[in-house]
């Protein structure tokens, strides 16, 4: 019974780690087939469970730091697809996932702070914010606290002036207009004033005080809220009552290496050259700018860097390096005898141990046959087929910022002999210095040189140097120092390409036959004979040198969105942040898709009314407070539709726009068409436009053309309308089309 339990223990034992060897290879296998299939996600998940149950094989470790970069990037995508639903919480939540799976998917991290104050600015409308605590400082942060502000004038009243006719001194206008808004003038002991005309009609009372302000070439500026100072406009004025602040501003793209601390310079001189500043320092070790100026240099500075200090778009290559050998060689036939000669029989042996024949003259009339030897060849025949094929394959991946170069080198260092010296000639006696040979190391293998630039069209622009190598052979360069024969395959050359397109590089096929042919004259040309009397060998060899494919996949940041989602792309956003995300399974469009002509375009679908029309969709919503929603703006009879301007209105005491995106109309034959859009939240007015390229025709049909997402901001009514509805043909002609409006009520 013991012996029992204790095989069966054994088999028990064994059995587990069978199961747990079995478990891993089979995570792994599940892997490589949702990466076959684009599943990132799923392979990452697969490539994680495999190394976790065996970290020390490479086999499982490898492809699973590989997907990390996609797998991240894959929910980077999709949490941007919810967000633009309006589904805010769901898409932080695959955010910060991304960022745990690749801590340094700096595009995770944008993501995950643009959504956090997306959501910050919904609670803000939902709750009051709640009051700050009172933090412990020390005495110099407390005196930095309580350093007052640049003072601004107190609000005056935006109810325009009917009307201000006078002509007087300069002070008494300026006397009058602080009398009108509640608010005193005090004037520099140097001005003098002078006798200006003034009519004003509908203007505010800050904007009268510019105007007489230009109009007696003066400025003012606030003293205290309720009190101006005015004075001559001179640069020395100026520069003496002017106020001053001081701002450090930090830049997060730029900085850090050396191509980014010229970045870095560049924005300096950028604002020292426009704003006309002198007093800017940039600090590199801190990637960080201190600026004093006045409080307008200050704004427009921070609107510079804005708009400079933005991550530069990344480039994804796949590069796939073929190189074929295919050799044939073919013996066949027969080679007959050659040679033959006939000799005389008898021989006598030297001492010497050779052998010559033994005849005199008395001999000679007395030879019969037997008296000769006759030597013959022997006849060869050849039946022999010979093939060899070679194949040989690199397909590395490289990774480009936007105008920085990227360089991929799998190579071996082979020694090169650059020179030797020895004993100088004339020199005896004492140690002889011997010959003493000096070397170089030459890489030799696959090395990749990629310079990508993204265009605003959202094409990339690729310089790049292809060099494969190989050590074919060696020879004898004397002093028993042998050379490197060293095959090289190069190729330069600056390519443009779309996203997601596949380009041949370069190649060269190399195809050599050569043929021999051994036999007997004139029988070794008979078509039939010849094979009987003469044998023969053909060798065929192909050659194709390498061949690279390149496979771009890029990113850029810019204010128009592309209609589609190619295999890697940006999708654009608010805050200006780099979106590289692949797409799963999408078949990459024509080099040219043609275009729905529009002199064949479908009729319209039977009815009364064939003039093409906007509809809201849906036509009434009622959301919650805080809540998001979308609109359809959904495009009917369409017919040769080139481009599409609208103007929106809604109302903005109740509604917050959030997002717009394509909705696809435009882009339904795989054409891009770029979308541009304008919001003034103030007015609740929305400015929308998207186009098809250039040189393309228009499309026909129905279809959704925009997706609007907005926020329920208050409880209320209010009507989403297309106030101006447009759209022209690939004519660039104006279509005459209808609008709508939907009704929206917030519970």
């Amino acid at each position: 019974m013991r012996i029992l339990r204790s095989a069966l223990a054994i088999i028990i034992l064994f059995s587990s780690f069978a199961a747990v060897s079995e478990s891993a290879k089979s995570l792994y296998k599940k892997g490589v087939d949702a990466d076959a299939r684009q599943d990132y996600e799923a392979a990452y998940e697969y490539y994680k469970a495999a190394y976790e149950k065996n970290p020390k094989d490479l086999k499982y470790r490898v492809p699973y730091q590989r997907t990390r970069f996609l797998a991240a990037a894959s929910k980077v995508h999709r949490g941007q697809k919810l967000r633009e639903a309006g589904k805010l919480q769901e898409a932080l939540e695959l955010f910060q996932q991304a960022a745990q799976i690749d801590p340094t998917n700096d595009l995770a991290q944008q993501e995950i702070r643009r959504t956090q104050q997306m959501i910050g600015q919904q609670t803000q409308t939902q709750a009051p914010a709640e009051p700050k605590q009172p933090r412990a400082e020390d005495l110099l942060r407390k005196r930095l606290e309580q350093a007052r502000p640049p003072v601004e004038l107190a609000q005056l009243s935006d109810i325009p002036i009917t009307g201000l006719k006078m002509e007087n001194d300069s002070k008494i206008v300026y006397e009058t207009l602080g009398k009108l808004a509640g608010i005193n003038v005090l004037f520099d002991p140097d001005y003098t004033g002078r006798r200006i005309p003034i009519d004003l009609q509908h203007v505010t009372l800050r904007e009268a005080l510019d105007i007489v302000g230009m109009e007696s070439r003066t400025f003012w500026r606030p003293v205290t809220p309720n009190t101006i100072f005015v004075a001559q406009d001179t640069p020395t004025k100026r520069k003496e009552l002017e106020q001053n602040v001081i701002k450090t501003f930090y830049l997060g793209n730029s900085g850090g290496s050396s191509t980014s601390n010229t970045d870095l310079q560049d924005v300096v001189t950028s604002i020292r050259t426009i704003l006309e500043v002198q007093r800017i320092q940039h600090i590199p070790s801190q990637n960080a700018i201190i600026m004093k100026g006045t409080p307008d240099q200050i704004a427009l500075a921070q609107k510079i860097i804005d708009d400079l200090d933005r991550a530069k778009a990344e480039v994804v290559i796949d590069v796939v390096v073929a190189q074929v050998r295919v050799d044939t060689e073919r013996a066949l036939g027969i080679s007959p005898p050659q040679n033959a000669s006939v000799a005389l029989q008898g021989t006598t042996t030297a001492a010497s141990g050779t052998t010559s024949p033994a005849f005199s003259f008395q001999n000679l009339e007395h030879l019969t046959e037997g008296d000769f030897a006759v030597t013959i060849d022997k006849a060869t025949a050849q039946l022999l087929m010979n093939r060899s094929d070679s194949q040989i394959l690199q397909s590395p991946r490289i990774r480009a910022t936007d105008n920085e170069k990227a360089q991929l080198k799998i190579a071996t260092k082979i020694p090169i002999v650059t020179g030797s010296f020895g004993t100088p000639l004339g020199i005896t006696g004492g140690a002889s210095l011997g010959v003493n040979t000096q070397f170089t190391y030459l890489d030799v293998g696959v090395i990749l040189e990629i310079t990508p630039h993204v265009h605003p069209d959202g094409q990339v622009s690729l310089k790049t140097s292809l060099e494969l190598s190989s050590q074919t052979s060696s020879v004898d360069v004397g002093g028993g120092v042998k050379q490197p024969i060293i095959s090289q395959d190069k190729i330069d050359h600056t390519i443009r390409l779309r996203d997601g397109e596949v380009n041949l590089l370069g190649g060269i096929m190399e195809t050599s036959e050569t043929k021999t042919a051994n036999g007997t004259p004139l029988l070794s040309s008979i078509p039939i004979l010849k094979y009987c009397t003469a044998s023969g060998i053909e060798l065929r060899s192909v050659a194709q040198p390498p061949k690279a494919e390149t496979d771009q996949q890029s990113g850029r940041t810019q204010q128009v969105q592309p209609a589609t989602s190619p295999a890697l792309q940006v999708q654009p956003t608010a805050s200006g942040t780099v979106q590289v995300q692949p797409d799963q399974k999408q078949s990459q469009p024509a080099a040219n898709p043609p275009a729905e002509d529009s002199s064949k375009a479908k009729p319209p679908p039977s009815g009364n009314n064939d003039t093409m029309s906007f509809r809201l969709s849906p036509p009434k919503i009622s959301p919650a407070q805080g809540s998001s929603f979308s609109i359809e703006v959904v495009l009917s009879n369409a017919r040769d539709v080139h481009s599409i301007p609208l103007q929106i209105t809604y109302d903005p005491n109740v509604l917050q726009f959030v997002n717009v995106s394509n909705g696809g109309f435009l882009s339904k034959d795989g054409q891009q068409a770029p979308l541009v859009n304008r919001n003034d939240p103030t007015t609740g007015t929305l400015q929308i436009m998207a186009q098809r390229p250039p040189g393309v025709g228009g499309v026909s049909g129905d279809g959704t053309v925009f997706n609007l997402v907005f926020i329920a901001k208050a409880k209320g009514s209010g009507v989403v309308s297309i106030t101006v509805p447009g759209a022209r043909n690939s004519q660039n002609q104006p279509i005459q089309a209808l609008g709508s409006q939907a009704a929206v009520t917030v519970n």
